[in-house]
């Protein structure tokens, strides 16, 4: 018990130091410049401790339970050598980690051309139809940059028929599902299964899994476009609810606590079915290791309650409010300098810079990861909210972006490949979509621009630019080491997988 408090103490802190910054920046610039209303403020400080212990819960339990479940999953599953049964599987995980994940949830409330539950499926389809590619690129060890040229050049292919207000939506889809739900399990099923092969490249091909998971919402957004007709649809601005005292701000969240836990509840469900199924098959935990997971799911249920209440009532009202105050401002330019100040204090993955300084042996240092992190998240808000500005197209952005990252990955190490595009689904983490989306809305709104094309698109600028970022950081450490050698890492056995710390976001 006594580690699981130590644990949780660190996830809060991790937290805190991701939500932090803004909740700082928000109290600056409303003492300061943008006078925020008392109500509004009110409700963003208290969404704001809800977030940070929600995020703390929900991400302790992930490791405690879908790390485990997904390591398990990946190695008996590969065992059986029975592709048919592990398409399926890996596909319906796909779907069911999917559905469960906080960020999507968010995103999906705010996007007013599509129904939740209509681009919630469809973007889950997407991850399982592309995890069961990964589990294959995985098993017959296919080069992991052949497979993202093939299907980024499909995605930008079916984006010339697709209606234009969809790409943005489209490829921040693809950035929201690699969220703090999804990450760890998809992370632990590419360990699992590498960890049943003998060869010197299964610790390479551990790396990919997410980034090629991240393609298959994009296709599938880009299809539901073509298909669907969303003309019909209005956009709703978000507006906090009116508080004047205490006991308001009490009732405020406690109203929306049920219809966040039914949410949840109904999300989490099916992780439950999985465990059971897994466990009376084979037996894949002894009672303590049934009992943390458990606990791990109980931890997980929690948390995203608390996390889904706090953005929706205290976090998105706010960051809206904000971003159309700057909006309307003498300087509207100051939406990119605060959003690149945002951007470069959000990044929060501490997990990640272990891992990859661990894996190269030291050659790449946690401070290096971590600079190369925010730099490119500072740069892509910045863009973003050029933008919004000047009513720049996304495609201007993301096809050379992506043109540039596909051809670094011919020239560096193919580790640092997969762990630039797993990378860039980390750091589109929670604080995008819950406070940095709403904040481009209501700018874009007060600017009189297309929320859907303008607006939308902040999360796969984030999601893209790491992508650069990292591969640059892998070359300039080939080129130091003055070798095109892969970093040489120890294959983990199945025994010290269990131990193995998830990629955090």
């Amino acid at each position: 018990m006594g580690r699981i408090n130590q644990k949780l103490k660190e996830k809060i802190l991790e937290s805190l130091s991701s939500v932090l910054p803004i909740t700082a920046i928000v109290l600056a610039l409303s003492l300061t410049v943008i006078p925020v209303p008392i109500g509004t403020l009110l409700l963003f400080l208290a969404g704001a401790v809800l977030l940070i212990l929600g995020m703390g819960l929900f991400s302790l339990g992930a490791e405690m339970a879908m790390m485990p479940m997904g390591e398990a999953l990946g190695a008996r599953l590969t065992r059986t050598r029975r592709i048919g049964l592990v398409v399926v599987v890996f596909f319906a995980m796909g779907v069911i980690v999917t559905i469960a994940e906080p960020d999507l949830a968010v995103l999906a409330r705010q996007v007013p051309a599509i129904p939740d539950s209509v681009l919630i499926f469809t973007v889950a389809a997407g991850v399982g139809f592309f995890l069961v590619l990964a589990m294959l690129r995985t098993l017959f060890k296919v080069k992991l940059g052949h497979l993202l040229i093939f299907f980024y050049a499909l995605v930008f292919g079916v984006a010339l028929f697709a209606p234009k207000s969809f790409l943005a939506v489209a490829f921040d889809s693809g950035g929201v599902t690699t969220g703090p739900i999804t990450v760890p399990f998809i992370m632990a099923l590419g360990i699992g299964m590498a960890s049943t092969r003998g060869d010197s490249t299964s610790q390479e091909d551990s790396f990919g899994m997410v980034a090629l998971s991240s393609v298959g919402p994009i296709l599938m957004v880009l299809i539901l476009g073509i298909c669907y007709n969303p003309s019909s649809a209005e956009y709703v601005a978000v507006t906090a609810p009116e508080v004047h005292t205490s006991v308001e701000l009490g009732r405020s969240f406690a109203q929306g606590a049920p219809h966040h836990a039914k949410e949840v509840l109904s999300a989490i469900f099916p992780m439950g079915v999985v465990l059971a199924l897994l466990q009376l098959c084979t037996r894949a935990f002894g009672k303590r290791q049934l009992i943390k997971v458990l606990v791990g799911l109980g931890y997980t249920l929690l948390g995203l309650i608390m996390f889904l209440t706090g953005v929706n009532i205290g976090f998105m009202p706010a960051g809206h409010f904000l971003g159309s105050a700057l909006a309307l401002s003498p300087a509207p330019w100051s939406l990119i300098l605060l959003g690149m100040v945002i951007g470069w204090y959000i990044v929060a993955v501490h997990v990640l810079n272990r891992q990859v300084e661990e894996i190269t042996s030291g050659a790449v240092s946690q401070q290096a990861m971590q600079r190369s992190l925010s730099l490119g998240v500072a740069v892509s808000i910045g863009l973003s909210m050029a933008r919004i500005l000047w009513g720049i197209p996304l495609f201007w952005f993301v096809l050379p972006g992506y043109a540039l990252a596909l051809g670094l990955s011919f020239v560096v190490p193919p580790i640092f490949t997969g762990i630039a595009f797993d990378s860039g689904g980390v750091a589109s983490g929670p604080m995008t979509a819950t406070f940095l989306l709403p904040f481009a809305m209501g700018a874009c709104e007060a600017l009189g621009g297309d929320i859907l094309s303008d607006a939308f698109g902040i999360v796969a600028l984030v999601a893209m630019t790491p992508l650069v970022t990292i591969q640059l950081l892998g070359l300039w450490s080939q080129m130091r080491a003055k070798t095109g050698a892969i970093f040489p890492a120890p294959k983990p056995e199945l025994d010290d997988i269990i131990e193995y710390e998830p990629v955090e976001v």
